[in-house]
């Protein structure tokens, strides 16, 4: 298994922002966390990365304990989210650069180059972080991400302001990485057509806990739905 996890919990004061939640994700599969604002997504992958303590259950990332030797593992993972800056005044260059050697990456040049042709950030890449728009910091956020061709990628809504054409693009290369690589994607979304196209499975989040998880198909035809968007909003509605 790529991701194990067991009774995993995360308490801030008397909040239960995860609440008890276990899962396995097998290696090179593509597996998404649904749930509406507050559901526990975002404070789960912050957790498999060790960017936060939980308050009492285990992690293990490809086989590593995630509390006890984290770092023996951190070099084949990475993550994305367009609402995690990146150094503000360096240029993204730079930002690739500093990146790159922290995960010791090997031909850093030609990664580097490859990565921003894939993702159209040739022109950019003299400028200053903190001039980037939103989009395009998003693209450099994957960009960052994808540097070290990690084993296990987490991705928080990956093409959030992004527009259709250049989201359609990073779906494309998203595919492309995990057929190439085997790599194990787990991504977070409000996109219920982008989690259909990426993903093979889906675990249903609601205040912390986990409570449906299936294939896209499997939850639609399992709750009487046409696609996985009424699937969601049937479950976001649920007392």
């Amino acid at each position: 298994m790529a991701i194990q996890v067991a009774d995993l919990t995360k308490r801030f004061g008397k909040a239960v922002a995860v609440d008890g939640i276990s899962f396995s994700i097998a290696r090179g599969s593509a597996t998404a966390l649904l749930g509406p604002n507050g559901a526990g997504k975002t404070t789960t992958l912050a957790m498999l990365l060790g960017l936060m303590t939980p308050s009492s259950g285990s992690i293990r990332v490809l086989g590593t304990d995630m509390l006890r030797h984290r770092y023996q593992v951190l070099g084949r993972m990475n993550y994305a989210s367009p609402y995690i800056d990146l150094p503000q005044r360096l240029t993204v260059r730079e930002n690739l650069n500093v990146y790159g050697r922290l995960y010791g990456v090997r031909n850093l040049r030609t990664r580097i180059k490859i990565l921003t042709k894939e993702l159209d950030l040739e022109r950019f890449m003299e400028r200053p972080y903190r001039e980037m728009s939103a989009g395009q910091r998003t693209r450099v956020a994957l960009a960052k991400a994808l540097l070290n061709e990690p084993e296990v990628l987490l991705l928080d809504e990956p093409t959030a302001s992004l527009d259709p054409d250049t989201a359609d693009r990073i779906r494309g290369l998203l595919e492309a990485y995990r057929g190439r690589t085997g790599a194990t994607l787990l991504l977070a979304s409000h996109n219920m057509p982008e989690v259909e196209r990426l993903c093979d499975r889906v675990m249903m989040l609601r205040s912390g806990r986990i409570v449906d998880d299936g294939t896209p198909e499997g939850l639609a035809s399992r709750y009487g739905r046409r696609n996985l968007e009424e699937v969601f909003l049937d479950v976001a509605r649920r007392v």
